[in-house]
């Protein structure tokens, strides 16, 4: 509550209102307002406004990119999608679909943009497959940089790529050569999460030798994945060790699956085996519930990441390399003065041989000239 304190011998010099203004002043307010409100503020403007998020999923044709992004997001983002047969996939090369949906949950929006990638992996040479996704996650920065660089920046759509799943083969022994330079070639780019697909196909000792093999190649190859923020030492003890199974868990094995079945006496998302159900949700059987975790709860951190540290790379880049055109711009412009001015200094100097050859001739000629009236002269 603010007060302002009066001066006997200043209430002469006041005016009717600000004297009125301060009396006002002086009342308390029956509640509290201070600083601790702003977050309050922020909330509300953040749920008015809503949220966007973008999420590219790569990896091979088979591995259920598809429904595993429609079992965490509880969506269909592929209704009229036509699966190619063996026949056109031969032909098929590497295409950027991009699917959004609004999703609202308890009155918050997010606008969720799904990048999927068919044709990744399938030809027989894959030496070029990954140039379409890097032009993409380009343009994606220049057409961000060109609406923040112009007159209306109010209304920036967000599409630049804020997090990739990466699917990994379950049926490897750990990353195939594609993996390895797919990911070189865009950790500086985007933030990559490895996701090894479809872990129902191994046993949870197979799953362990595998994840273990993932991060030592990862690391002898210094691929950047995406950090998980470490924890304050004020957080949550529960939160701290949620944190700490989540980088556990890292690359998650995964499965997916949207259809219902009742496994004693309740529905529930899973893949129906002859030995047994497959709960998507279970985290006994599969790293479902923790991909989702990581997705949800550091969602804004990863947005963040795309922004101060890949976006800012790609912009410092970019207007270095403006700086180093014109740069040679300017030195080539330079060069063809130089040139300029050295072919015109060669016109001269060519057109003063050519004119003291004229005058040696011409005074040659008026010797021969004299030379002949004064034979003349002496004959007569």
């Amino acid at each position: 509550m603010w007060v302002f304190r009066r001066r006997s011998n200043d209430t002469a010099r006041r005016s009717p209102a600000l004297t009125s203004f301060l009396q006002f002043s002086s009342i308390e307010t029956p509640g509290y307002v201070g600083f601790a409100n702003l977050p309050n503020q922020v909330h509300r403007k953040s749920v008015k406004k809503g949220f966007e998020f973008t999420l590219m999923v790569v990896g091979e044709s088979g591995l259920g990119k598809s429904t595993l992004v429609n079992s965490l997001f509880l969506t269909d983002l592929y209704p009229e999608r036509i699966i190619p047969d063996a026949i056109e996939k031969q032909k098929q090369t590497v295409k950027l679909e991009a699917s959004t949906v609004e999703i609202e949950e308890r009155g918050v929006k997010l606008r969720l943009t799904v990048v999927d990638t068919p044709g990744f992996g399938d030809a027989i040479d894959n030496s070029n497959s990954f140039s379409a996704i890097l032009e993409y996650i380009d343009e994606q920065y220049e057409r961000f940089l060109r609406d923040e660089s112009g007159l209306n920046r109010r209304n920036i759509v967000d599409n630049r790529i804020h997090c990739c799943f990466y699917f990994i083969s379950p049926f490897g022994h750990g990353l195939k050569p594609l993996d390895v330079e797919f990911m070189k070639k865009l950790h500086s780019k985007v933030n990559i999460v490895p996701v090894i697909a479809k872990a129902d196909c191994l046993t949870k000792k197979e799953i362990l030798r595998l994840k273990c093999r993932i991060m030592q190649e990862i690391e002898s190859h210094g691929i950047k994945i995406y950090p998980l923020p470490d924890c304050d030492s004020d957080e949550d003890e529960d939160y701290k060790e949620q944190v700490k199974q989540l980088k556990e868990a890292v690359p998650f094995a995964v499965c997916g699956a949207n259809t219902l079945l009742e496994v004693k006496g309740k529905k529930v998302r899973g893949r129906l085996y002859p030995w047994g159900v497959v709960e998507v949700e279970n985290p006994d059987h599969c790293d479902f519930i923790k991909l989702r975790t990581m997705l949800i709860t550091h969602m804004q951190d990863l947005q963040e990441v795309t922004q101060e540290v890949h976006y800012e790379n790609y912009r410092s880049d970019r207007l270095a390399k403006g700086i180093k055109g014109k740069e040679n711009g300017i030195k080539q412009e330079r060069e063809n003065n130089v040139n300029a001015q050295t072919v015109a200094n060669s016109a001269l100097s060519e057109k003063d041989r050519i004119l003291q050859e004229k005058e040696a001739e011409l005074a040659r000629m008026t010797e021969m000239l004299a030379q002949m009236q004064a034979r003349m002269q002496a004959q007569h």
